[in-house]
């Protein structure tokens, strides 16, 4: 078998596992994908017939909570972490080689009709994915939700090209109470990505928790915080922007906090939104019963119980959970970037009373 066979066989198969990709030769040119067009989307809908919807957030803003409470209602479905738009390998990498750009518009292919099928490949695949479980769930109208700060706004637009006439759900969280979620997660689901400042907090915390969820020591470096804040605000002002300017009213936002305090309310206005049935009260108990549940707690527990065991009871899932672990520094650095945006979002900074909306 050719080299360059072989090594694409290979890319392929690490893609399929969600290994990084090598870096792609000289030869493996990266392309832009053209849009689909209306006529496409149409086509692509007499295959693939039920409504589509994606769920975006930053990491740790409640978007697994969110695709499990949308997927209680007997016309949604929700799966998570396809990652078609939010995290490499990009859904769009099945096409993006220049070899395959070229077979799929060769004129000489009678089939394509002169055109470029590469969105449409990518639509039917996603469709298919999205729409196996669904159907035999038998519900008619199925999502993903998978976390875009990896990508912010661009998620949106990758979105847009497949799938212009899907709707959008962004869920937004507290930005405070969102890094220090996502830093938590780091501690025990990702030390490996840590640097060597990150591990020694982590074991400085592990070892004496209670100084830092009092707000005395800090779980983060003024880098870390200062990168978290950055990216909080610029995927909440990214996706916001081109939520609203490329889907107008298929767009819909959220905050966690109220999806919290008023949760049949809120899920009442996300089902709606998505153009299913008005849901019965009888739902509402199991609303109820799986906004108790904490599915990766034990998984959190099994895998680093020094870190995740303080951790009860105090920063999974709660809101306001800033204002006891925060230094006074911690305070000064994430306002000092986020505060417009934490205030647009009415989330108030220290001197600015409670919560609401």
């Amino acid at each position: 078998m050719p080299k360059p066979m072989k090594q694409r066989l290979f890319q392929a198969y690490r893609a399929l596992r969600g290994a990084e990709a090598p870096k792609t030769s000289k030869r493996e040119i990266r392309r832009e994908i053209p849009p689909i067009s209306e006529e496409e989307v149409a086509e692509a809908k007499s295959f693939f017939p039920l409504d589509k919807f994606f769920i975006f957030g930053h990491a740790r803003s409640g978007t697994t909570m969110l695709a499990r409470l949308i997927r209680l209602h007997p016309e949604v479905h929700c799966n998570y972490q396809a990652h078609f738009f939010t995290r490499a390998p990009l859904l769009e990498s099945l096409v993006a080689d220049e070899e395959v750009g070229d077979w799929l518009k060769r004129n000489s292919n009678r089939w394509n009709h002169g055109k470029d099928l590469s969105p449409v490949v990518l639509r039917v695949v996603a469709d298919y994915i999205l729409e196996r479980e669904a159907r035999l769930e038998g519900k008619r109208i199925v999502g993903d939700k998978s976390p875009s700060s990896l990508l912010d706004g661009q998620s949106v637009r990758l979105m847009h090209k497949v799938y212009p006439d899907a709707r959008l759900i962004y869920i937004i969280r507290d930005g405070r109470d969102t890094v220090i979620s996502h830093r938590f997660q780091a501690f025990i689901d990702f030390p490996q990505h840590l640097t060597k400042e990150d591990l020694n907090i982590r074991g400085d915390f592990a070892k004496t928790p209670e100084p830092f969820l009092a707000g005395k020591r800090s779980i983060f470096t003024e880098q870390s915080l200062r990168r978290a804040a950055e990216g909080w605000v610029r995927n909440v002002s990214e996706t916001e922007q081109l939520g609203k300017q490329l889907y107008g009213e298929r767009y819909f936002s959220l905050r966690y906090e109220d999806l919290l305090e008023h949760p049949w309310e809120e899920m009442g206005r996300v089902w709606d939104f998505l153009g299913a049935v008005p849901a019965e009260p009888e739902l509402q108990p199991a609303l109820k019963a799986e906004m108790t549940q904490n599915p990766d707690a034990d998984w959190q527990q099994q895998k680093a119980k020094e870190i995740a065991q303080p951790l009860q009871g105090v920063a999974k899932g709660k809101q306001g959970t800033w204002r006891e672990i925060f230094t006074p520094q911690d305070r000064q650095i994430f306002h000092g970037i986020a505060a417009d945006m934490l205030r647009t979002w009415d989330y108030p900074l220290d001197d600015e009373g409670p919560e609401s909306k």
